[in-house]
Protein backbone atom coordinates (compact mmCIF):
# COMPACT_ATOMS: atom_id res chain seq x y z
CA UNK A 1 0.00 0.00 0.00
CA UNK A 2 2.62 2.22 0.81
CA UNK A 3 4.43 1.62 -2.15
CA UNK A 4 1.26 2.44 -4.27
CA UNK A 5 0.66 6.13 -2.35
CA UNK A 6 4.43 6.76 -3.56
CA UNK A 7 3.35 6.26 -7.19
CA UNK A 8 0.40 7.68 -6.49
CA UNK A 9 2.46 10.77 -6.04
CA UNK A 10 5.06 10.51 -8.20
CA UNK A 11 2.78 10.37 -11.21
CA UNK A 12 1.11 13.36 -9.79
CA UNK A 13 4.16 15.04 -10.02
CA UNK A 14 4.92 13.63 -13.35
CA UNK A 15 1.93 15.01 -14.62
CA UNK A 16 2.24 18.64 -13.12
CA UNK A 17 5.78 19.12 -14.57
CA UNK A 18 4.41 17.97 -18.18
CA UNK A 19 1.53 20.68 -17.84
CA UNK A 20 3.94 22.96 -17.20
CA UNK A 21 5.93 22.44 -19.76
CA UNK A 22 2.85 22.09 -21.97
CA UNK A 23 1.98 25.98 -20.74
CA UNK A 24 5.49 26.94 -21.14
CA UNK A 25 5.56 25.81 -24.32
CA UNK A 26 2.13 27.37 -25.42
CA UNK A 27 2.93 30.78 -23.71
CA UNK A 28 6.44 31.39 -25.94
CA UNK A 29 4.23 30.16 -29.05
CA UNK A 30 1.37 32.48 -28.13
CA UNK A 31 4.68 35.22 -27.54
CA UNK A 32 6.66 34.72 -30.80
CA UNK A 33 2.94 34.88 -32.32
CA UNK A 34 1.98 38.32 -30.95
CA UNK A 35 5.80 39.75 -31.63
CA UNK A 36 5.98 38.62 -35.55
CA UNK A 37 2.07 39.99 -35.65
CA UNK A 38 3.26 43.39 -34.18
CA UNK A 39 6.22 43.76 -36.53
CA UNK A 40 3.78 42.88 -39.66
CA UNK A 41 1.67 45.46 -38.14
CA UNK A 42 4.36 48.46 -37.43
CA UNK A 43 6.03 47.83 -41.43
CA UNK A 44 2.25 47.39 -42.50
CA UNK A 45 1.32 50.91 -40.56
CA UNK A 46 4.35 52.36 -42.23
CA UNK A 47 3.13 51.10 -45.92
CA UNK A 48 -0.18 52.34 -45.17
CA UNK A 49 0.66 55.67 -44.02
CA UNK A 50 1.95 56.70 -47.53
CA UNK A 51 0.81 59.54 -48.86
CA UNK A 52 -0.32 58.57 -52.67
CA UNK A 53 1.82 60.33 -55.49
CA UNK A 54 -0.04 63.34 -57.59
CA UNK A 55 -1.70 62.49 -60.77
CA UNK A 56 -1.72 63.95 -64.10
CA UNK A 57 -5.70 65.23 -64.54
CA UNK A 58 -5.29 65.66 -68.55
CA UNK A 59 -4.12 62.03 -69.18
CA UNK A 60 -6.08 60.54 -66.80
CA UNK A 61 -9.20 62.44 -68.28
CA UNK A 62 -7.85 61.53 -72.03
CA UNK A 63 -7.00 57.66 -70.89
CA UNK A 64 -10.92 57.61 -69.23
CA UNK A 65 -12.30 59.66 -72.79
CA UNK A 66 -10.41 56.79 -74.83
CA UNK A 67 -11.90 53.96 -72.73
CA UNK A 68 -15.18 55.31 -72.84
CA UNK A 69 -15.03 56.46 -76.27
CA UNK A 70 -16.10 59.91 -75.38
CA UNK A 71 -15.26 63.45 -76.60
CA UNK A 72 -13.94 65.00 -73.45
CA UNK A 73 -16.90 68.12 -73.59
CA UNK A 74 -16.70 70.65 -71.15
CA UNK A 75 -17.00 69.28 -67.47
CA UNK A 76 -15.36 65.86 -68.41
CA UNK A 77 -12.59 66.69 -66.48
CA UNK A 78 -13.61 67.70 -63.64
CA UNK A 79 -15.95 64.98 -63.46
CA UNK A 80 -13.41 62.55 -63.71
CA UNK A 81 -11.43 63.79 -61.56
CA UNK A 82 -13.80 63.81 -58.81
CA UNK A 83 -13.93 60.12 -59.57
CA UNK A 84 -10.31 59.55 -59.55
CA UNK A 85 -9.88 61.27 -55.69
CA UNK A 86 -12.55 59.81 -53.96
CA UNK A 87 -11.45 56.35 -55.77
CA UNK A 88 -7.46 56.93 -54.67
CA UNK A 89 -9.11 57.74 -50.80
CA UNK A 90 -10.82 54.06 -50.75
CA UNK A 91 -8.59 52.24 -52.83
CA UNK A 92 -5.06 53.59 -51.48
CA UNK A 93 -2.89 51.57 -49.90
CA UNK A 94 -4.24 50.21 -46.39
CA UNK A 95 -7.72 51.40 -48.47
CA UNK A 96 -9.76 53.88 -46.24
CA UNK A 97 -8.16 53.39 -42.51
CA UNK A 98 -10.42 56.20 -40.81
CA UNK A 99 -13.02 53.46 -39.53
CA UNK A 100 -11.07 51.00 -39.01
CA UNK A 101 -11.42 49.30 -35.68
CA UNK A 102 -8.44 46.58 -35.92
CA UNK A 103 -4.60 47.71 -35.86
CA UNK A 104 -2.67 49.16 -37.76
CA UNK A 105 -5.07 50.83 -38.64
CA UNK A 106 -6.30 51.65 -35.39
CA UNK A 107 -2.79 52.99 -34.57
CA UNK A 108 -2.42 55.57 -37.41
CA UNK A 109 -3.82 58.85 -36.96
CA UNK A 110 -2.29 61.15 -39.78
CA UNK A 111 -3.79 59.39 -42.84
CA UNK A 112 -7.22 59.76 -41.36
CA UNK A 113 -6.50 63.42 -40.96
CA UNK A 114 -4.59 63.30 -44.41
CA UNK A 115 -8.19 61.17 -45.47
CA UNK A 116 -10.60 63.85 -43.91
CA UNK A 117 -8.88 66.83 -45.77
CA UNK A 118 -9.77 65.43 -48.83
CA UNK A 119 -12.84 64.19 -47.81
CA UNK A 120 -14.00 67.84 -47.06
CA UNK A 121 -12.91 69.33 -50.43
CA UNK A 122 -14.69 66.06 -52.45
CA UNK A 123 -17.81 67.14 -50.48
CA UNK A 124 -17.51 70.93 -50.90
CA UNK A 125 -17.22 69.91 -54.66
CA UNK A 126 -20.16 67.50 -54.61
CA UNK A 127 -22.12 70.56 -53.36
CA UNK A 128 -20.80 73.06 -55.71
CA UNK A 129 -21.77 70.66 -58.53
CA UNK A 130 -25.20 69.70 -57.65
CA UNK A 131 -26.34 73.03 -56.49
CA UNK A 132 -24.48 75.71 -59.19
CA UNK A 133 -22.09 73.96 -61.87
CA UNK A 134 -24.87 71.49 -63.07
CA UNK A 135 -28.15 74.32 -62.85
CA UNK A 136 -28.65 76.81 -65.51
CA UNK A 137 -30.44 78.92 -63.18
CA UNK A 138 -31.80 78.94 -59.64
CA UNK A 139 -35.44 77.62 -60.96
CA UNK A 140 -33.55 74.81 -62.85
CA UNK A 141 -33.99 71.31 -61.79
CA UNK A 142 -31.10 69.30 -60.19
CA UNK A 143 -29.26 66.54 -61.74
CA UNK A 144 -30.89 63.12 -60.46
CA UNK A 145 -27.04 61.52 -59.95
CA UNK A 146 -26.10 64.47 -58.03
CA UNK A 147 -28.44 64.41 -56.17
CA UNK A 148 -27.02 61.04 -54.82
CA UNK A 149 -23.97 61.55 -55.15
CA UNK A 150 -23.64 64.71 -52.62
CA UNK A 151 -25.22 63.44 -49.75
CA UNK A 152 -23.06 59.72 -49.87
CA UNK A 153 -20.05 61.89 -49.92
CA UNK A 154 -21.31 63.72 -46.35
CA UNK A 155 -21.88 60.17 -44.83
CA UNK A 156 -20.39 59.83 -41.71
CA UNK A 157 -16.65 59.16 -41.98
CA UNK A 158 -16.04 56.65 -39.04
CA UNK A 159 -18.93 54.55 -39.88
CA UNK A 160 -17.41 50.76 -40.24
CA UNK A 161 -20.54 48.33 -40.66
CA UNK A 162 -24.35 47.99 -41.42
CA UNK A 163 -23.60 50.68 -43.66
CA UNK A 164 -20.07 51.01 -44.03
CA UNK A 165 -18.46 54.47 -45.03
CA UNK A 166 -16.68 52.75 -48.02
CA UNK A 167 -20.07 51.31 -49.23
CA UNK A 168 -21.74 54.86 -48.93
CA UNK A 169 -18.89 56.64 -50.55
CA UNK A 170 -19.13 54.09 -53.67
CA UNK A 171 -22.48 54.79 -54.42
CA UNK A 172 -21.32 58.54 -54.44
CA UNK A 173 -18.80 57.32 -57.30
CA UNK A 174 -21.28 55.23 -59.00
CA UNK A 175 -23.50 58.27 -59.17
CA UNK A 176 -20.78 60.29 -60.14
CA UNK A 177 -20.24 57.65 -63.30
CA UNK A 178 -23.90 57.85 -64.25
CA UNK A 179 -23.66 61.84 -64.15
CA UNK A 180 -20.42 61.57 -66.61
CA UNK A 181 -21.54 58.72 -68.77
CA UNK A 182 -25.01 61.48 -69.28
CA UNK A 183 -23.09 63.91 -69.63
CA UNK A 184 -20.42 62.62 -72.52
CA UNK A 185 -23.54 61.15 -74.25
CA UNK A 186 -24.38 63.04 -77.02
CA UNK A 187 -27.78 61.21 -77.04
CA UNK A 188 -28.51 62.38 -73.77
CA UNK A 189 -29.02 65.71 -73.33
CA UNK A 190 -30.04 65.60 -69.32
CA UNK A 191 -26.94 66.17 -67.93
CA UNK A 192 -25.22 69.82 -67.92
CA UNK A 193 -22.39 71.45 -67.03
CA UNK A 194 -22.24 75.40 -67.02
CA UNK A 195 -18.82 77.04 -66.53
CA UNK A 196 -19.68 79.96 -65.98
CA UNK A 197 -17.75 82.58 -63.70
CA UNK A 198 -20.41 83.20 -61.08
CA UNK A 199 -20.51 78.93 -60.77
CA UNK A 200 -16.74 78.56 -60.09
CA UNK A 201 -16.69 81.78 -58.06
CA UNK A 202 -19.63 80.54 -55.64
CA UNK A 203 -17.15 77.73 -55.28
CA UNK A 204 -14.24 79.53 -54.59
CA UNK A 205 -15.51 81.83 -51.92
CA UNK A 206 -16.42 78.48 -49.51
CA UNK A 207 -12.77 77.26 -50.74
CA UNK A 208 -11.61 80.89 -49.68
CA UNK A 209 -13.01 80.26 -45.69
CA UNK A 210 -11.61 76.14 -45.63
CA UNK A 211 -8.06 77.38 -46.50
CA UNK A 212 -8.15 80.97 -44.24
CA UNK A 213 -9.49 78.63 -41.36
CA UNK A 214 -6.99 76.03 -42.25
CA UNK A 215 -3.70 78.73 -42.35
CA UNK A 216 -5.06 79.89 -38.90
CA UNK A 217 -5.04 76.74 -37.25
CA UNK A 218 -1.90 75.60 -38.79
CA UNK A 219 -0.47 79.19 -37.61
CA UNK A 220 -1.28 78.37 -34.17
CA UNK A 221 1.28 75.77 -33.84
CA UNK A 222 3.00 78.06 -32.22
CA UNK A 223 0.52 80.19 -30.28
CA UNK A 224 -1.32 83.48 -31.68
CA UNK A 225 -2.60 85.83 -29.56
CA UNK A 226 -6.87 86.24 -30.01
CA UNK A 227 -8.23 88.69 -32.12
CA UNK A 228 -11.55 88.35 -29.90
CA UNK A 229 -9.54 89.48 -26.90
CA UNK A 230 -7.01 92.07 -28.59
CA UNK A 231 -10.35 93.99 -29.70
CA UNK A 232 -11.73 93.39 -26.67
CA UNK A 233 -8.95 95.17 -24.50
CA UNK A 234 -9.00 98.09 -27.19
CA UNK A 235 -9.57 101.76 -25.03
CA UNK A 236 -12.11 103.42 -27.38
CA UNK A 237 -11.48 106.85 -25.08
CA UNK A 238 -7.67 106.74 -25.05
CA UNK A 239 -6.16 105.60 -27.84
CA UNK A 240 -2.69 106.23 -26.52
CA UNK A 241 -3.47 104.08 -23.74
CA UNK A 242 -1.18 100.97 -23.92
CA UNK A 243 -3.23 97.41 -25.10
CA UNK A 244 -3.17 95.01 -23.03
CA UNK A 245 -2.65 91.58 -24.81
CA UNK A 246 -5.30 88.26 -24.02
CA UNK A 247 -3.68 84.53 -23.51
CA UNK A 248 -2.16 82.92 -26.38
CA UNK A 249 -4.52 80.78 -28.62
CA UNK A 250 -2.02 77.36 -29.05
CA UNK A 251 -2.54 73.91 -31.07
CA UNK A 252 -2.60 70.93 -28.76
CA UNK A 253 0.92 69.27 -29.05
CA UNK A 254 -0.77 65.86 -29.91
CA UNK A 255 -3.13 67.40 -32.88
CA UNK A 256 -0.24 69.20 -34.18
CA UNK A 257 0.33 66.49 -36.55
CA UNK A 258 -3.36 66.22 -37.31
CA UNK A 259 -3.38 69.70 -38.18
CA UNK A 260 -0.48 69.00 -40.73
CA UNK A 261 -1.58 66.15 -42.45
CA UNK A 262 -5.44 67.94 -42.88
CA UNK A 263 -3.89 70.54 -44.68
CA UNK A 264 -1.52 67.86 -46.78
CA UNK A 265 -4.95 66.17 -47.47
CA UNK A 266 -6.96 69.28 -48.57
CA UNK A 267 -3.70 70.30 -50.65
CA UNK A 268 -3.59 67.48 -52.51
CA UNK A 269 -7.12 67.22 -53.54
CA UNK A 270 -7.51 70.39 -54.65
CA UNK A 271 -4.50 70.69 -56.72
CA UNK A 272 -5.95 68.01 -59.12
CA UNK A 273 -9.30 69.91 -59.16
CA UNK A 274 -7.65 73.49 -59.74
CA UNK A 275 -5.90 71.10 -62.69
CA UNK A 276 -9.06 70.15 -63.92
CA UNK A 277 -10.69 73.50 -63.37
CA UNK A 278 -7.87 75.24 -65.25
CA UNK A 279 -9.12 72.70 -68.57
CA UNK A 280 -13.11 72.80 -68.00
CA UNK A 281 -13.20 76.88 -67.48
CA UNK A 282 -10.74 77.63 -69.85
CA UNK A 283 -12.41 80.21 -71.40
CA UNK A 284 -13.83 81.82 -68.94
CA UNK A 285 -10.87 82.14 -67.21
CA UNK A 286 -8.96 83.20 -70.80
CA UNK A 287 -12.04 86.29 -70.75
CA UNK A 288 -11.40 87.18 -67.61
CA UNK A 289 -7.45 87.46 -67.19
CA UNK A 290 -7.68 84.62 -64.76
CA UNK A 291 -5.15 81.97 -66.03
CA UNK A 292 -2.28 83.57 -64.06
CA UNK A 293 -4.32 83.27 -61.48
CA UNK A 294 -5.02 79.56 -61.17
CA UNK A 295 -1.47 78.83 -62.35
CA UNK A 296 -0.31 80.67 -59.15
CA UNK A 297 -2.70 78.82 -56.96
CA UNK A 298 -1.34 75.21 -58.64
CA UNK A 299 2.48 76.64 -57.94
CA UNK A 300 1.22 77.27 -54.45
CA UNK A 301 -0.51 73.63 -54.06
CA UNK A 302 2.48 72.04 -55.85
CA UNK A 303 4.65 73.85 -52.74
CA UNK A 304 2.32 72.38 -50.24
CA UNK A 305 2.60 68.83 -51.93
CA UNK A 306 6.71 68.93 -51.60
CA UNK A 307 8.40 65.62 -50.14
CA UNK A 308 8.46 64.84 -46.34
CA UNK A 309 12.30 64.32 -45.15
CA UNK A 310 11.45 64.42 -41.34
CA UNK A 311 10.12 61.22 -40.20
CA UNK A 312 7.93 63.66 -37.24
CA UNK A 313 6.32 66.98 -37.64
CA UNK A 314 8.53 69.79 -36.62
CA UNK A 315 6.83 72.22 -34.37
CA UNK A 316 10.21 74.33 -33.67
CA UNK A 317 9.18 78.39 -32.84
CA UNK A 318 9.20 80.65 -35.31
CA UNK A 319 12.47 81.90 -35.55
CA UNK A 320 14.05 79.32 -33.85
CA UNK A 321 16.81 76.39 -34.45
CA UNK A 322 14.19 73.86 -35.49
CA UNK A 323 12.02 73.42 -38.32
CA UNK A 324 8.51 74.49 -38.28
CA UNK A 325 6.52 72.18 -40.59
CA UNK A 326 3.08 73.88 -39.66
CA UNK A 327 4.31 77.31 -40.76
CA UNK A 328 5.53 76.20 -44.07
CA UNK A 329 2.62 74.63 -45.00
CA UNK A 330 0.55 77.42 -43.85
CA UNK A 331 2.57 80.14 -45.60
CA UNK A 332 1.43 77.52 -49.03
CA UNK A 333 -1.69 77.84 -48.20
CA UNK A 334 -2.19 81.37 -47.20
CA UNK A 335 -0.26 82.07 -50.87
CA UNK A 336 -2.83 80.03 -52.19
CA UNK A 337 -5.91 81.62 -50.50
CA UNK A 338 -4.25 85.23 -51.78
CA UNK A 339 -4.27 83.67 -55.51
CA UNK A 340 -8.04 82.74 -55.16
CA UNK A 341 -9.40 86.00 -53.77
CA UNK A 342 -7.05 87.15 -57.03
CA UNK A 343 -9.17 85.00 -59.06
CA UNK A 344 -12.27 85.77 -57.32
CA UNK A 345 -12.16 89.42 -57.63
CA UNK A 346 -11.04 89.16 -61.61
CA UNK A 347 -14.18 86.90 -62.22
CA UNK A 348 -16.85 89.31 -60.79
CA UNK A 349 -15.79 92.14 -63.11
CA UNK A 350 -18.20 92.17 -65.92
Amino acid sequence: MPGKIRQYFRDRKDDAQDYAGNRGVIGKFVAVVLLVYLVVAVVMGMYWSSEPEAFSVREHTRAVANDMQREPITGFATTVTMIRIAETLLDKPGGYITNDIFPPGLWLDNMPSWEYGVLVQLRDLSRAMRRDISRSQSQSAEDPDLIIAEPQFHFDSASWAIPSTEAEYRRGITALKRYLDRLSNPGQANAQFFARADNLNNWLGDLETRLGSLSRTLGESVGKASVSEAVANVDSDNPLTEETGGGDIKTEWAKIDDVFYEARGSSWALLHIFRAIEVDFRKVLQDKNAISSVKQVIIELEGAQGDMWSPVILNGSGFGVLANHSLTMAAYLSRANAAISDMRDLLSRG
